[in-house]
């Protein structure tokens, strides 16, 4: 099985496009600025670069692991001792490979894994921060339904191109 990295780079600015039109004023920005007390002068004044930088930093690293729930065949490979170690693998794992090697590989598949990754790993997670931090559901339901929306697309496109 063979990795496309290009669909991890690309699947890493999900975030960053996802986010400029989710926490837009006109979308979900003004709920999420009067949730967090911020104002946009406030907004203004991080370093950016760092910001955005750090994002797509992370952003890849959650790429990679939805590679591992997104693409079954990555479990089949870790039997054997991953990449390194497929050349001296038994010969039925070419077999089940060259049976089952594409088998869910549609960006459908990812979506419906990245979106289930999004309801009961990420919306779990924003839940009991928000619930001990004190803030409200609208505030929750926000960023919830932002790494929903964020981890459907990712893992489309790790399932369907890496």
């Amino acid at each position: 099985m063979e990795i496309n990295f290009y669909a991890f780079l690309i699947s890493a600015i999900v975030t960053l496009v996802v986010g400029f039109i989710w926490y837009n004023p006109k979308v979900f920005g003004t709920i999420w600025m009067r949730e967090n007390n911020l104002t946009q002068e406030e907004l203004r004044s991080g370093n950016m670069l760092k910001i955005f930088g750090l994002t797509y930093i992370f952003s890849l690293m959650i790429s990679m692991t939805l590679m591992s729930l997104t693409i079954h065949q990555s479990g089949a490979v870790g039997m054997v001792g991953g990449p390194p170690l497929i050349a001296n693998a038994k010969p039925s794992f070419a077999a089940f490979m060259a049976d089952y090697g594409t088998a869910y590989r549609t960006f459908k598949h990812g979506a419906l894994h990245g979106f289930m990754s999004g309801l009961f790993f990420a919306f779990p997670l924003i839940g009991i921060n928000g619930l001990f931090e004190r803030k409200s559901w609208k505030y929750i339901f926000v960023h919830a339904g932002y790494w929903m929306v964020s981890l459907t697309l990712m893992g489309g496109i790790i399932c369907a191109f890496a």
